[in-house]
């Protein structure tokens, strides 16, 4: 069977919405996905199911989340294949670029649409670098998180509504699930 990686987002924020590990694993399992793992308690799952629609796993899982939890939960679903591309495709950038301070990587659930990507590419963020390939967007901030122009922006949210992860998470996951 087929193995996947689901990042849940706005999870573990504040008093109400509230989703540990252990609840995550069980309401995965719940939704008929086998081999369930997580990692640190942000959101982080890889799991193995029949299932070969990303947007069927998206889906069921979503509806297990929200009958578990009470809330809904935007799921974003990749291939391990796909996050050895992220992780690796970090590593070039900063071969390119240089190591930035921080360097978060947002996840879509579909690539952006052209349009967006232009206007965002075509702002001046002085210290941050963004680089979009496919359903993922490389931001590194030579400035720092805090003083990132680029994330906080209303071009970048035009992206669409996806889940973010420090390039870190994602080269540990491309490791330990591919």
């Amino acid at each position: 069977m087929p193995t996947y990686a689901a990042f849940l987002r706005a999870i573990n924020l504040g008093a109400t919405r509230k989703f540990p590990k252990g609840a995550i694993k069980e309401a995965v399992e719940a939704a008929g996905m086998t081999d369930v793992a997580t990692y640190i308690n942000t959101g982080n799952v890889r799991f193995t199911t029949s299932m070969r629609s990303r947007a069927k796993i998206e889906s069921a899982l979503e509806k297990a989340f929200v009958a578990d939890r009470g809330f809904e939960v935007p799921t974003f679903v990749f291939t391990p294949a796909e996050l050895v591309a992220i992780a690796e495709h970090g590593d070039q950038l900063w071969a390119e670029h240089g190591e930035p301070k921080t360097h978060y990587v947002t996840l879509f659930r579909s690539a952006p649409e052209a349009a967006a990507v232009k206007a965002l590419l075509s702002a001046d963020f002085p210290d941050d670098t963004i680089v979009v390939d496919g359903r993922a967007a490389h931001c590194l901030m030579f400035g720092g998180f805090h003083e990132s122009k680029a994330l906080s922006s209303r071009l970048f949210a035009d992206l669409g509504q996806g889940t973010a992860r420090n390039i870190n998470v994602i080269r540990t996951l491309a490791q330990k699930w591919a």
